[in-house]
């Protein structure tokens, strides 16, 4: 009987991964914020979304297996497809993308902590950021430590979603509360728009599925297992995801949540008179799920920047690596930076918008990438089906997502990307590399 190697990680525990980072990021923090934007439309939101979110899974999973052993997911697939500049550009939207969404979710975790402890809003960067510290040292320890740790948080957090999914169904009709009216959308909520907005806030949710693609290599069973994790992922996210939003609108009406609230599992229960062990069972499943989504999220960005170091795209003292941990402390240390800076950009809504563009941009580029290997012949052990139409499909809802990015963090990802452009080209010249030159027609 052939042994595993004890560094290997089980498909449950990258499962469990990727849904640290998706739980976390969208029912305890975001869900609210789609309920203010489409009412119960968010539900329409969270399906659709839920189906691109596959469409791109199974562009991902078919990528991994063409390039089992790189770690900086969307990065690693379009630098070996595209070379170095569309590599640098997209690795370090990628890159910010993954800390600025450290940031959001830790501002939920913030958020239910100054809730529990019955303090003003006012505190919840400051508790954000002791997390983010905590989660920089629980990195350092290294990858094994801090995915194990992940598993045993995602269990409990599911635990306490289901408690609330219980106490919902009993409010609603078992004490005769259930009232019909809370299911209807105002006329400001109804139409294409609302929904499009929702989605983008819906988007940043599912996200955290791609923190599985950087741990390729480290998946017992290579590639088909990753692979097999991130639709485990997807579609065990998309059914709780709709059950917590159909309970949350059994309690309250759309009108009570905001978009800029980060509990919104709190309000739900504040607003139904709760018993209170229930409101401090489910506060601690959401700060436990909070932390676990940004746990998640650090070591998707860790590893795509140190990725990034390790391809000479950026300094090499992020490619430094502790082989005995398995990290690169480097790496781990600038994205707690990065992350702590991020958290003074705006509200959670802006904050997660920010992190959508770059999602959203380097899904672009992954589908472009399928669609280069596709035409060059490499294969992996996996293949997504329905070629071409699946990866055209996915650009289509990809492009359409971006339109309906709130203008501000349009205008941020837009910027950014210039400047990522006139950066490369600043250090390539610096470096006198010889310039391409290509016919196109």
């Amino acid at each position: 009987m052939a042994t595993v190697s004890k560094r290997l990680i089980s498909v449950s525990a990258a499962t469990a991964v990727g849904l640290g980072a998706i739980i976390g990021a969208g029912i305890f923090v975001l869900s609210g914020s789609a309920i203010a934007l489409a009412g119960s439309d968010a539900l329409i939101a969270f399906v659709f979304v839920g189906f691109v979110a596959v469409l791109i899974a199974l562009e991902l999973g078919e990528l991994g297996s063409i390039m089992p052993n790189v770690e900086g997911a969307s990065y690693s697939y379009v630098y070996n497809a595209f070379g170095s500049e569309l590599g640098f550009i997209t690795g370090i939207i990628l890159y910010l993308s993954s800390a600025i969404a450290i940031s959001a979710i830790s501002l939920g975790f913030g958020s239910y902590l100054a809730n529990l402890l019955g303090l003003s809003s006012s505190y919840q960067i400051f508790l954000a950021i002791m997390l983010i510290i905590l989660l920089a040292v629980l990195n350092m320890m290294g990858i094994k430590k801090a995915v194990n740790a992940d598993f045993a948080l995602v269990i409990i957090k599911i635990a306490a979603l289901l408690a609330f999914v219980a106490f919902a169904l009993y409010f609603a009709f078992g004490i005769a509360h259930f009232n019909p009216s809370n299911f209807g959308v105002d006329p400001a909520q109804s139409g294409i728009e609302p929904i499009a907005a929702a989605s983008v806030v819906i988007f940043f949710a599912y996200s955290g599925f791609q923190t599985i693609s950087t741990l390729t290599s480290k998946i017992n069973g290579g590639a088909n297992a990753a692979a097999k994790a991130i639709l485990l992922s997807v579609v065990l996210s998309l059914v709780i995801y709709v059950a917590i939003i159909v309970s949350l609108l059994l309690i309250v009406p759309s009108s009570a949540y905001s978009i800029s609230s980060a509990d919104p599992i709190a309000i739900a229960l504040d607003a139904s008179s709760a018993p209170y062990l229930l409101e401090l069972a489910v506060g601690i499943g959401a700060l436990i799920a909070t932390a676990s989504a940004s746990l998640a999220m650090f070591l998707r960005s860790s590893r795509i920047i140190y990725q990034l170091g390790r391809d000479g795209l950026m300094p090499k003292l992020l490619a430094r690596y502790d082989v005995k941990r398995d990290i690169s402390p480097n790496a781990v240390l600038v994205t707690a930076v990065v992350a702590v800076l991020a958290l003074f950009s705006g509200n959670v809504y802006i904050i997660a918008s920010i992190s959508v563009f770059g999602v959203l941009f380097t899904y672009l580029m992954s589908s472009l990438a399928l669609v280069h290997f596709r035409r060059i012949k490499k294969a992996g052990s996996f293949k997504s089906p329905f070629y071409p139409y699946l990866p055209i499909a996915a650009i289509i809802f990809v492009l359409a997502f971006m339109y309906g990015l709130p203008k501000q963090s349009l205008l941020i990802g837009t910027i950014t990307t210039i400047a990522l452009i006139l950066v490369y080209y600043f250090l390539s010249e610096y470096e006198r590399k010889k310039i391409i030159k290509i016919r196109l027609f």
